[in-house]
């Protein structure tokens, strides 16, 4: 199974914006991750659709990676759809019907994923396995930029990887060099790096690097 690595423009200078999404499209990354946070389902604001928009504009060749931390995310799909998503993430614990949200996300033509917080057990999932592209297991508590790896999520992995072992597994949070490595052994495929690759002066060959620890 393909190793793929995801730059989070949550760690991007915001100021900035167009020139990071650059940066990290250049960096030999995979896909763009974009974090939507909506103050309710954590206590964080970021992005909306208009900074997908942003992202498919400025680097239309960079996949987008758009991770909805929404209490409401069936609210909001159509216009990230419309915004240029290639892959919605939606929450296990979002207050929706998932599998309606699921099917419709795939019928939009784009992939969906679901994902699942640290404090909630992996058997949440197993309802909706057969329908999704993939699953993110976050490896913190959703709502801000770098936190601390959490490895006792990395359970969760190597359940999901036994029962899907095609599946793509993705880890978020407290990603870099020490502890990716330990989400691959574990059966992740596809690691989010915010922190750890933004702050690099040489994105490029941060991605190389983690690429060969891999």
């Amino acid at each position: 199974m393909r190793f793929e690595i995801l730059p989070s423009l949550l760690a991007a200078d915001l100021g900035s914006l167009g020139q990071e999404i650059v940066r990290a499209s250049n960096s030999g990354a995979d896909a763009l991750h974009l974090d939507i946070m909506d103050a309710h389902f954590v206590p964080n604001l970021s992005f909306g659709p208009d900074v997908v928009s942003l992202a498919k504009k400025t680097a239309p060749a960079f996949s987008r990676n758009v991770h909805l931390m929404m209490t409401r995310p069936d609210l909001y799909i159509d216009k990230f759809v419309s915004a240029g998503a290639d892959v919605l993430q939606i929450h296990v614990e979002s207050d929706c019907d998932l599998h309606r949200e699921l099917r419709r996300i795939r019928q939009a033509g784009i992939k969906n994923s679901i994902v699942i917080n640290p404090a909630t057990e992996v058997e949440e999932l197993f309802a909706y396995l057969d329908e999704v592209d993939g699953v993110l297991v976050m490896t913190v508590n959703p709502g801000y930029g770098g936190q601390k790896f959490m490895p006792e999520c990395l359970s969760k992995v190597k359940t999901l990887r036994k029962l899907k072992p095609r599946l793509d597994i993705m880890v978020d949070g407290g990603c870099n060099g020490e502890t990716i490595p330990l989400a691959a052994q574990s059966g992740a495929n596809q690691f989010v790096a915010g922190s750890y690759l933004f702050a690099q002066r040489d994105m490029a060959r941060a991605v190389r690097d983690l690429r060969s620890k891999l």
